[in-house]
């Protein structure tokens, strides 16, 4: 990996390449990790320090510097470890400040969120000088609806439930003006099922899988809730969502008692637009309880795709193993792992259903 150390003005200060091994992960629609791993040298206690941040020529993500771990070993020798998350775990640092009710288009609404909350909030305080908004121009995020209502919600959480629900990623990247730029953004198809990008294939079959897990499991999917709203005994509010017959039904209750028939200005809701408020929390709980069908392992990038070139976290590829398992999957995150005994690069793919179409 070809790394680029900055300090806190965003200026470049060290390359980073004197160490035993560095993890570096993207993902899609959550922030990445990083961890170096080198030993206790002067350079290295000088050069990282937290809140610097960290560039990988491979890479759009910039990652932030939070953790140095300093272990003493008499055999081993005396190492640090130094960790931290992209910048997209810079939401996590804001909150939905009070109660805000969002309808219409998606991406507008995430922009006045972020606008409210880090961009151009009340409070100068609550600022952050360089964090800009770019709209996406893609169809599939410009078409997107929403209907909900936040009070004191984790602003990264309001944001990442919101892009797990409806099938598409989010990232912060650094722009050479040295800003933190928010963008939404869809994976792009390159599947067997579409005709316009060149297909990306993943299988024994193509020698370009190293080794690989599959995993099914429904044990923790729910299809049905049952929300509750405001209200006490028999004066409380309730709808349900999802669907669900017989032993294929799954039932989850969702406690919505937050979710206000009144609006940040005091307008009372009429019985529809409530009722679609608790829908959308149903349906945002029912995003965190799915069957699971996912697929990793190490692949062999060289050979014929290569990561940044021929596909990207989000893209939606083909994969199949040696045992029959085949589909179209979209590519949740990409860990470029590198040590002394070389380069490795392991893809977490989930599974695309018909829902998730």
């Amino acid at each position: 990996m070809e790394l680029t150390l900055l300090n806190t003005s965003l200026d470049a200060v060290a390359i980073v390449d004197d160490y035993e091994s560095a993890i570096w992960t993207d993902r899609y629609r959550e922030y990445g990790d990083f961890e170096i791993y080198t030993p206790v040298t002067q350079d290295a206690l000088a050069m990282f320090k937290q809140d610097y941040y960290l560039m990988n020529r491979d890479s759009e993500h910039v990652m932030i510097v939070e953790k140095l771990l300093i272990k003493t070993d008499v055999e081993l020798g005396n190492h640090i470890t130094v960790t931290g998350r992209s910048l997209e775990s810079i939401l996590m640092r804001r909150i939905v400040w009070g109660q805000r009710s969002i309808t219409g288009n998606l991406q507008n609404g995430i922009e006045t969120l972020l606008n409210e909350n880090v961009i151009h909030p009340a409070d100068q305080d609550r600022r952050i000088d360089n964090f800009v908004f770019e709209a996406s121009p893609d169809q599939r995020i410009t078409e997107l609806t929403i209907d909900a209502q936040f009070t004191g919600d984790e602003l990264y959480d309001v944001i990442a439930k919101l892009c797990k629900e409806h099938d598409i990623g989010f990232k912060v990247t650094l722009n050479d003006n040295k800003q933190f730029v928010f963008k939404l953004y869809a994976g792009t198809d390159r599947s067997y099922e579409q005709t316009k990008n060149p297909y990306v294939v993943f299988s024994p079959n193509f020698e370009n899988i190293v080794n690989s897990n599959y995993l099914e499991s429904k044990s923790a999917m729910k299809n049905v809730t049952l929300v509750g709203g405001e209200g006490e005994g028999p004066d409380r509010r309730y709808t349900t969502t999802g669907s669900g017959v017989g032993l294929e039904r799954r039932e989850l209750f969702t406690d919505a008692r937050d979710v206000s028939s009144k609006t940040e200005d005091d307008r009372v809701l009429t019985d529809e637009e409530y009722t679609a408020l608790l829908k959308q929390r149903g349906e945002e709980k029912l995003a965190e309880n799915i069957d699971v069908t996912s697929f990793e392992g190490e692949i062999e990038s060289t050979m014929m795709f290569r990561y940044r070139e021929d596909f990207f976290e989000g893209d939606v590829v083909h994969i199949a193993n040696e045992y029959g398992h085949e589909s179209k999957a979209r590519i949740l995150e990409m860990t470029t792992s590198e040590n002394e005994q070389g380069t490795s690069v392991y893809p977490t793919f989930s599974t695309i259903t018909e829902k998730g179409e």
